[in-house]
């Protein structure tokens, strides 16, 4: 176990109850083209601008020059102009069979992008031999952008879910590049539990590769084999988001099963826990043991039951929202919200045991909720400093949040 921990924090009973209250107060149905107030559950009033509509956006990155691409899960990559419109598709894109949560996924692009015009990809793929076997895979490409579009170019497969198995959900693969380099995937247990603890799979983790797909030899597992070389931590269900803060820690948020979603500072070779732990139950009814019933797994530093569904997450680090630097935002589906996330440093154990007299950990707590009646699929800093999410399904928009009135 490391030294640095993070406390877990459970949302439930009465402050979720409160909270809810609030937010069907608070609650504001934005209006198809004009800018409207999304009055946040502690009093915050933000404006609220939609710029274009999507059929099921998955992804969004902002290019250096101010433009940004938008990945749809049926297969189209979407370039946007500066003022967030649709410029044109992206050509030679992988060829997905959207089903289930299954179909195009994320993209980032690369740190150097603006000299060499690389991005990485991820997507669901199918057996070639047998249609009901999937998994998610990657692929680095260089893109060559015009006015209208552009194509990408030079691609190459870096690396899959292993084995692909039955079923169309819980594939994860967010991407996100560390500041050594590397390429950090989560890759989610295909809803099968179990593989999600067996080190001969790369399902239910978190995934730390080169940029070219080999693997790290200082990775904490090199040399147990070819899925266990690959992995960084275990115990994961299905991590929607991930992302670094600004002091260079990895964090990632993941759907929990009947409740525990959860926001995790994911520390080097640590195991999280699922299925033998949860801060929810299995849909049958079936009950779960918490991370404080086990002292060996990573307490989550945050948990939401009822849950939020989580997907997207970024670390805001811009000016025009000056006091939530270093704030996390994450994505809401079942929620359908805007989730702000704050932290603070405290002495303290991820069990509540007594801290060493060095020791300290950021403890995290929901600091406020925005709502619309939409489902959030992603949420992105643009480079204005305004905060950017695209709402779920068919007809959904990008919308842009700036400080309201």
């Amino acid at each position: 176990m490391s030294s640095f921990r993070v406390r877990a924090l459970l949302v439930g009973g009465s402050a979720i109850a409160i909270a809810a209250c609030a937010s069907a107060q608070n609650q504001t149905v934005l209006a198809d083209a004009e800018p409207m107030s999304v009055k946040g559950t502690q009093g915050t009033v933000l404006t609220a601008e939609p710029l274009e509509t999507f059929d099921g956006a998955w992804a969004m990155a902002f290019l250096p020059d101010g433009r940004a691409l938008v990945t749809e899960q049926d297969g189209d990559l979407w370039l946007l102009d500066k003022t967030g419109a649709k410029a044109g598709k992206i050509s030679n894109v992988p060829t997905v069979t959207p089903r289930g949560q299954g179909g195009l996924g994320d993209i980032i692009v690369h740190p150097d992008f603006a000299s060499n015009g690389i991005v990485f990809i991820s997507y669901v793929e199918r057996d070639a031999e047998n249609d009901e076997l999937s998994g998610a895979a990657v692929e680095r490409a260089k893109l060559m952008l015009t006015e209208d579009g552009g194509s990408l170019l030079e691609r190459d497969i870096i690396w899959r879910q292993s084995p692909k198995v039955k079923g169309n959900g819980h594939y994860g693969h967010r991407l996100v590049i560390g500041v050594d380099g590397h390429l950090f995937i989560t890759s989610g247990e295909r809803q099968k539990f179990t593989p999600a603890q067996n080190m001969a799979m790369n399902l239910g983790k978190v995934i730390r590769i080169n940029q070219d797909g080999s693997v790290p030899e200082d990775n904490p597992f090199y040399g147990n084999g070819a899925a266990a070389d690959q992995v960084w931590s275990l115990g994961h269900r299905n991590p929607l988001g991930i992302a670094f803060d600004g002091d260079g820690q990895l964090w990632a948020v993941e759907m929990g099963p009947k409740g525990g979603d959860e926001l995790n500072l994911i520390v080097r070779s640590e195991n999280y826990g699922y299925p033998h732990v949860s801060e929810g139950d299995h849909y049958s009814g079936k009950s779960i043991a918490s991370h404080k019933s086990n002292p060996i797994y990573e307490n989550p530093a945050i948990a939401w039951n009822p849950v939020i569904s989580p997907a997207g997450l970024i670390f805001y680090n811009g000016e025009m929202f000056a006091d939530w630097q270093g704030n996390a935002f994450i994505g809401g589906l079942s929620s359908k919200a805007l989730i702000r996330v704050s932290f603070e440093t405290e002495k303290t154990d991820n069990l509540g045991q007594p801290p060493k007299p060095s020791q300290t950990e950021p403890v995290a707590s929901e600091a406020e909720r925005y709502e619309w009646g939409k489902r959030i699929r992603e949420v992105e800093q643009g480079p204005d400093g305004a905060l950017y999410v695209l709402e779920d399904e068919d007809g959904g928009r990008l919308v842009r949040l700036t400080p309201g009135a």
